[in-house]
């Protein structure tokens, strides 16, 4: 709570208030310019800090098909099955990337 809000609250603070020709609810529920800005770029940041995931899961992608190559190279015989795996570690690190990016947008439309 604030502490205008605070002496809004008091007797005294309320009378104060009245002689100084200000309603009281207007005094009581203004939030200033100042925090919606520090609101504003906490989301930005967080927002930014989130799509860093997005980056890993490329590079995870890139490790997955990487170790696909050469895994087939040590053993073609294998290749269905290392495709199988290497389409599992594809779709597990691109929906930690999608999560990631999910968290982004609700960062920055949903708060």
């Amino acid at each position: 709570m604030s502490a205008l809000a605070r002496i809004a609250l008091t007797p005294c603070g309320r009378s104060m208030l009245t002689r100084m020709n200000v309603p009281l609810a207007a005094r009581a529920m203004q939030t200033s310019a100042v925090s919606r800005d520090i609101d504003s770029a906490a989301k930005f940041i967080g927002a930014g800090a989130a799509t860093v995931g997005v980056a890993g899961s490329g590079a995870g992608i890139g490790s997955v098909f990487g170790s696909l190559i050469i895994g087939y190279a040590r053993n073609p015989s294998l290749k269905q099955q290392l495709f199988s795996y290497a389409i599992l570690g594809f779709a597990l690190s691109e929906a930690m990337g999608l999560f990631c990016l999910m968290m982004a947008f609700l960062l920055l439309f949903a708060f």
